[in-house]
């Protein structure tokens, strides 16, 4: 299947073949953690593609052993590729749970103004009275509520968690910075 290249290059092709399928392998297990059900089914069917005429090749040059190093290493580097990609990406949401003994008023002021919805709890900490705040926010925009934190309540606890899934009906969320993610482009629209 790969005879249009030369033998020498082999392990080269498939060592590249298995970061990619390897790497779409680890952004496929994402999106279905993540119920994104067409983009894993599209990455799945690539990934598998890849690995069939991967291994294809494998079979076919038994007594070549550079192919095995070929494709163990590039499992390996496909790993590490995918979780790069994946934090590029970086879709999805997360909660931040931020719990201080201090004033939160000017940090919930400042994120409700850019549009951040923002629910405060009271509750008991070691040392007393705190206000917990929570607030649901698409996981490109960590490092803008993480700056916020630190300016704020410098001193302040708080816990990010992943978010499987956010209801669309109150519009707190604030929209994308940066384009359409590959998801957004592979989603099935309903036409007006």
């Amino acid at each position: 299947m790969l005879d249009f290249f030369p033998s020498s290059l082999i392990p080269i092709v498939i060592f590249l073949a298995r970061i990619v399928d390897v790497s779409l392998g680890t952004l496929r297990i994402i999106y279905v953690a993540r119920s994104m059900k067409l983009l894993a089914a599209v990455l799945g069917f690539i990934e598998v593609l890849i690995w069939l005429v991967v291994i294809t090749q494998i079979m076919q040059n038994l007594d070549v052993v550079w192919n095995y190093i070929a494709f163990a290493g590039g499992f390996a580097a496909g790993n590490y590729v995918g979780i790069w990609l994946e934090n590029k990406l970086m879709v999805g949401n997360i909660i931040y749970r931020i719990i201080s003994s201090n004033d939160t008023s000017s940090l919930i002021q400042e994120l409700r103004s850019r549009g951040y919805g923002v629910t405060e709890l009271k509750g008991d900490g070691l040392k007393g009275e705190v206000n917990i705040l929570f607030t649901v926010v698409r996981r490109r925009r960590w490092r803008e509520i993480q700056t916020m934190i630190n300016q704020h309540l410098p001193k302040a606890f708080y816990s990010i968690e992943e978010v499987k899934d956010v209801s669309k009906n109150n519009g707190t969320l604030t929209p994308p910075r940066f384009g359409r993610t590959l998801a957004s482009i592979l989603s099935v629209r309903k036409s007006v």
